[in-house]
């Protein structure tokens, strides 16, 4: 019998998952040396967290980027490779560790920069 001349596209594995059933994420995670973390870094104070990411990254010699992005980039892929199994105190540990690594690094911490802006206007008004 004649096909009906549309083809239908090979079957793909579910977004995130290779064919093989390996995620990218864990090759990654297992054969990255970007940065080589400290031990248990992410189940400690943010303030600690933050801390340990800026030496990481500052030592490290393979960077492609700042040692800031690199920095937060790694904690934006711990936090989405973590996914619904990070709980809400860990999560938040890791947004506050964010923010203290903006500190760290003198850059505008979330939230403040939308402040400054409506002071500034509240200011040029009176």
């Amino acid at each position: 019998m004649p096909s009906s001349g549309t083809r239908r596209a090979p079957r793909r594995a579910p977004a995130g998952k290779r064919a093989d059933g390996r995620r990218w994420s864990a090759y990654v995670t297992e054969h990255s040396h970007a940065m080589d973390l400290e031990g248990q870094v992410f189940k400690r104070s943010p303030r600690e967290i933050a801390r340990s990411l800026k030496r990481s990254a500052e030592r490290s010699t393979n960077l492609k980027s700042s040692p800031f992005r690199s920095a937060m980039s790694m904690l934006t892929f711990y936090e989405n490779r973590a996914g619904r199994n990070l709980s809400p105190s860990r999560r938040e540990a890791i947004h506050k560790a964010k923010d203290e690594l903006r500190r760290l690094y003198g850059r505008p911490v979330k939230g403040q920069r939308a402040a400054r802006g409506r002071a500034r206007a509240r200011g040029a008004r009176t």
